[in-house]
Parts: structure tokens; C-alpha cells; sequence
């Protein structure tokens, strides 16, 4: 994926969900060494990624870490890496590697099956501001 920089990660998330635009709303307060990048899901880049790495998106529908190392970390261990970068006390959070990934990702799974019942869902993407416009991919 050559749009993104080697030392950025990139965030792929839904762009309709209000509780992902609110989670990305918040890692972007919280990236202080500004190394995270965002896409929609729905976006051109998106759908690239979610070819090259084969994702089913009727499994893995919510959230993406993709690394240009190539590297692409799904659900709860997507939810984890992100935190582990979002300093303290965000990154405390991360002790819940110590669960094991199918208990972690039951509880992902329930979360976002649920999340449009329970936090709403937008018409479209979210535009960014032109302040944000660089930190995101289309």
C-alpha cells in the first residue's frame, strides 16, 4: 500500500458507524506522535486493503490496523494495538492481551453487531475538517 508512509499505521474503520467516527474522533485527540492514518471502510482505499488481505466483510466489518509492513491486525487485536499507541492511561488497556483472542473477539463480535442499534448510523462518510484532511485517505 504505497499511499501510506512507513512510519504511519493506518485505521481503517466504518465510515457510516457513529460509535467508530466517535472512536476515531478520539484516537485522534489522543495521537500525540501522530502516527495514525484513517480510512472509511467504503473508501477506495479500503476496498484495496480488504482485497489484498481477502477480509470477508460479513466477519470483519468495524475496524482494521493495517501497518506498511505489510501487516493487518482485525477486531479486538486491532482495538488493542491502537490503544497501546494512545499513551496513558489509553494504553493500559492492553492488558487484555493476556485474553485469549476468541473471548476478546466474542465480546468485539457483540459489540459491533449491536453498534448501529445502539449508537446510530450516518447517511455517508465522514467528511473531515481541513485541518484533519492530511491525516486521512480516500
Amino acid at each position: 500500500m504505497k499511499n501510506v508512509p512507513k512510519h504511519k499505521k493506518l485505521i481503517l474503520f466504518d465510515g457510516v458507524c457513529n460509535l467508530c467516527n466517535s472512536s476515531v474522533q478520539y484516537v485522534i485527540k489522543h495521537d500525540k506522535k501522530n502516527i495514525f492514518m484513517f480510512a472509511a471502510l467504503q473508501s477506495e482505499v479500503g476496498k484495496e486493503l480488504i482485497e489484498h488481505f481477502n477480509i470477508d466483510t460479513k466477519k470483519t466489518d468495524s475496524i482494521l490496523l493495517y501497518t506498511p509492513e505489510d501487516s493487518l491486525a482485525t477486531k479486538s487485536t486491532a482495538a488493542l494495538k491502537i490503544a497501546k499507541h494512545s499513551g496513558f492511561p489509553q494504553s493500559l488497556i492492553t492488558v487484555f492481551f493476556i485474553v485469549p483472542p476468541f473471548i476478546r473477539n466474542w465480546v468485539y463480535d457483540y459489540i459491533a453487531k449491536n453498534r448501529y442499534k445502539w449508537y446510530g448510523k450516518k447517511d455517508a462518510c465522514m467528511i473531515p475538517t481541513p485541518e484533519l484532511k492530511s491525516k486521512f485517505l480516500s
